[in-house]
């Protein structure tokens, strides 16, 4: 396809999202769906018209979905309910870190054993596809700051962290396969990786967060906010924090996501907004709560902006994903490797991470179905290539990434408007 067949084909998608989007809404599809779709039509499935091979072009598809993950993750950030608490945070941090540890180890042993890769490259498929999506997951996770449905806040903060979480098994994997230096009995990797990584990216990112806000109530407060950008200070401090958590070594997803919980958290807090109402803490039923001086907040202001950048981007990766399937990119294999991941793995990593939790089992099995997989699985399988994986390996995960992508696309999509619907009478 030419410049030329390209922007009509986008704009042409673009143009019909627009008029049938509230047909859309009252289907059981997603718009996901729908691109997903195009991009097989058009691609060599179906019509021929473009093939995206992402081992070729593995260097311009990372650059891809590392802005898409970036913008979701800032936006998913600033959409958390304030004040952060203990009670409220502990069920998404359980998943984050304990289920997305146990949901790594069940892939490498289905992975080693049954689909006989060598361990390196079975634990690296298991940090690919662990982690839930933050792009894709729209229509489970917070819709706006002042959303505080329970289930949306679990799915939507364990998304925004586990991008983080999954990256010291990232280099792992490609450790284990000669790609990264793990040290002596792997001390660097768990001094570096693990224990410097993360924590430095947190401190990173609540710093630099907490840092903006205050300088931005402080111009505000002294009457000298006229023209500020708030689109322009959102994007500035993804691209700061982002800079210098790679500087520092530090897990860069995760610096971002805690720099926009850090920004909105001191923003209201300076602003005397109020917290939620005590009783949140103990329920799963929605309660909308308003806070005070929303209007000349950062992050709010700049959340429109980032919600179009982020839908924008949906477009054009899922359509890519699309033109990247063959028919015999559908192995038994890669399909029951895709089954075995959203009905065992996942299901049995959330069940097993949330004793005592206090989480209700309704919860927990629809957190445990709806692990959707997305577009960081393929920022993490594109760093991996471009961190010198074989191409022989390269093309087994790129087959089963894909197909893990794609039929999560298909069957999240599908059940997630009813079950939703049906959690939701249920709880009525």
């Amino acid at each position: 396809m030419n410049n030329a067949n390209w922007f009509l084909l986008v704009g042409a998608l673009l143009l019909a999202m627009g008029l049938i989007t509230p047909v859309v809404k009252r289907l059981p599809i997603t718009s996901a769906m729908i691109y997903l779709g195009v991009g097989i039509l058009v691609g060599p499935m179906v019509l021929g018209l473009f093939h995206f091979n992402p081992l070729k072009q593995s260097a311009l598809l990372e650059v891809l979905t590392e802005v898409a993950v970036l913008i979701s993750l800032f936006a998913a950030g600033v959409k958390m309910p304030v004040p952060v608490t203990y009670g409220r945070w502990r069920t998404p941090v359980l998943l984050a870190f304990l289920a997305m540890t146990i949901s790594v180890a069940l892939v490498t042993v289905f992975a080693y054993y049954l689909l006989g890769l060598p361990l390196g490259a079975a634990i690296l498929l298991g940090a690919i596809v662990a982690p839930t999506d933050p792009v894709l997951a729209t229509d489970v996770q917070i819709r706006h700051p002042h959303d505080h449905d329970r289930l949306r806040f679990i799915l939507t903060c364990e998304a925004g962290m586990n991008y983080g979480t999954a990256f010291p098994f990232v280099m792992l994997g490609l450790g284990l396969l000669g790609l990264h230096e793990l040290g002596e009995f792997g001390l660097h990797w768990v001094l570096v990786d693990v224990l410097w990584a993360t924590t430095a990216a947190i401190a990173i990112g609540v710093a630099t967060g907490s840092a903006v806000a205050y300088l931005v109530v402080h111009l505000r407060r002294n009457g000298r906010d006229a023209g500020l950008l708030d689109d322009f200070l959102g994007l500035g401090l993804i691209g700061v924090v982002y800079g210098v958590s790679v500087l520092f070594s530090a897990w860069g997803f995760l610096a971002v996501f805690f720099a926009a919980v850090a920004l909105r958290q001191t923003e209201l807090r300076l602003a005397g907004g109020a917290a939620d109402p005590p009783q949140q803490l103990q329920t799963d039923m929605p309660v909308v709560t308003h806070d005070s001086a929303t209007t000349h907040h950062v992050s709010e202001a700049s959340l429109v902006f980032k919600e179009h950048l982020e839908r924008l981007s949906e477009l054009v990766l899922i359509l890519l994903i699309g033109g990247t399937l063959f028919m015999d990119s559908w192995s038994w294999g890669a399909v029951g490797f895709a089954l075995f991941l959203f009905t065992i793995a996942r299901p049995l990593s959330v069940f097993s991470s949330l004793p005592g939790s206090r989480t209700s089992w309704r919860i927990q099995g629809m957190a445990g179905w709806f692990g959707v997989r997305g577009i960081g699985s393929l920022y993490y399988l594109m760093y991996a290539i471009q961190h010198g994986l074989p191409e022989n390996l390269a093309l087994q995960l790129i087959q089963l990434t894909l197909v893990v992508v794609t039929l999560s696309i298909v069957v999240h999509g599908i059940s997630v408007k009813p079950l939703m619907r049906h959690f939701w009478r249920r709880r009525g």
